[in-house]
């Protein structure tokens, strides 16, 4: 066999394994083993080079940078546990229900807090659907509206920092997570000031898509409401201040900033008396399981770069993205519908261990703004969580919508939002100020 096939058929046999349904971490490790054994056998590098495999495990579990993964899983995860969302979305909605499409800003503006202060997606999602769609189709929201503004703002804790997807891409990338959580931060609001502009202009445009709330719905009013609208959300500003705001003043780094946050949302809970060893142990379940999934996910990546660079793969990657047509256009136009397209079919962090390894190497070489590329990577991956068949954001409101509403009702709704989203990415590509803006450099 030609040596120089070996990189791009074990490329190829890794995608039809993951595309095919087998567990993405199994996929990389599986083919990293075949491909090794031919490697060897070949005479390309002998099994010396494997020897590597576990002094670069190792150093995934001693990556400082990771430890922010479970910290910010566990804020996020006992934030929902203690009913937060649920009274930042009842409390807001209140607020903003006199207005047409008032629910549905309540849910863009609960959506971007949530995001802040928890940053995952399925708990925001989960919460915004069990609270916000019954009343809003209650009371004759459009279906496709309510399930578009319910799955997109969910998702704004991709993007708004402190996001989980954008700690994985720092160290994916070997830049700053600070870096990133800076540079995020204009891109991620912007999105969501997209995303109420899109629900005002539907409320003019179509009133009885996004009628306001009857008065009956509004039982607190003046002085009353303003008291429970601050009791409610100065508490998860503090929180997101004080997390966000020491990573951004240089006091603390994410992870120990991320494990302030989970002493945070401890104490919020305890405070709203709702701290219980059920909850504990709950939290500590779902922190455990996806923090699993992101180190086996690792691990299978870190074995499948080792061969895939012992095939000299990545040389030949690196040679096809920096001789694209366009230079340094090219290889942005092909990474963004990579990810765009990869995003229909599977997980955002199983891309961003797959394609940014390939990626980066190539970007650095055409002097490429790697925290500018991780934001515009970032609002990529943000809309695999709304591409139909696979989002994530599609399965979760299904989970929790009533049986009543169609399946294709929660796509079409979805639709207007990957939009949006499309247009803030190319905001980000021809405004890098939006990204860079911010960064002390």
């Amino acid at each position: 066999m030609n040596p120089e096939l070996l990189g791009p058929l074990m490329f190829a046999t890794a995608l039809v394994l993951i595309f095919s349904g087998y567990p993405v971490a199994f996929s990389l490790g599986g083919t990293a083993l075949v491909f090794a054994a031919i490697g060897v056998s070949q005479g390309i590098f002998d099994w010396t080079l494997m020897l590597a495999l576990p002094e670069r495990t190792y150093g995934i579990m001693a990556n400082t940078v990771l430890l922010a993964v479970p910290f910010f899983i566990f804020m996020g995860t006992m934030l929902e546990r203690s009913k937060l969302a649920e009274d930042l979305l009842t409390t807001i909605g209140m607020l903003f229900g006199r207005l047409r499409g008032g629910v549905a800003l309540a849910v863009v503006l609960v959506g971007a807090l949530l995001a802040a202060a928890t940053g995952v997606v399925g708990a925001s999602v989960v919460a915004m659907g069990m609270i916000s769609l019954p009343v809003m189709l209650r009371y004759g929201y459009s279906p496709e509206l309510s399930a578009g503004v319910i799955t997109a703002s969910g998702t704004l804790g991709q993007i708004i920092p402190p996001s989980v997807v954008l700690v994985v891409l720092a160290d994916q990338m070997g830049v700053s997570v600070g870096d990133l959580f800076v540079g995020s931060l204009v891109p991620g609001l912007m999105l969501a000031g997209f995303y109420a502009l899109f629900v005002i202009a539907v409320a003019i445009a179509k009133p009885a898509a996004a009628p306001a709330l009857p008065p009956e719905e509004r039982d607190i009013h003046g002085t009353a409401l303003l008291r429970r609208v601050g009791m409610v959300m100065i508490p998860p500003l503090v929180l997101i201040l004080l997390v966000l705001g020491s990573i951004f003043a240089g006091i603390a780094t994410p992870t120990e900033a991320g494990a302030l946050g989970a002493l945070g949302a401890i104490l919020l809970a305890l405070a709203n008396k709702r701290l219980s060893v059920d909850s504990l142990r709950g939290t500590a379940r779902e922190t455990t399981r996806l923090t699993s999934m992101v180190v086996f996910l690792l691990i299978g990546s870190t074995a499948f770069s080792l061969v895939f660079r012992g095939l000299y793969g990545d040389i030949w990657i690196e040679e096809l993205l920096t001789n694209l047509p366009g230079g340094r256009v090219g290889l942005l136009v092909v990474a963004n519908l990579a990810i765009f397209v990869l995003g229909f079919f599977i997980d955002f962090f199983e891309i961003a261990f797959i394609i940014l390894p390939l990626i980066v190497p190539a970007a650095s070489r055409l002097g490429i703004d790697l925290v500018w590329l991780g934001v515009m990577f970032g609002m990529n991956l943000q809309t695999s969580f709304l591409t139909p068949p696979f989002g994530f954001s599609l399965f979760y409101l299904r989970g929790v919508a009533p049986k009543e509403m169609p399946t294709t009702a929660i796509y079409r709704g979805a639709i207007p939002f990957i939009g949006i989203q499309l247009v803030g990415l190319v905001m980000i590509i021809v405004f890098p100020e939006l990204v860079t803006g911010l960064l002390d450099r």
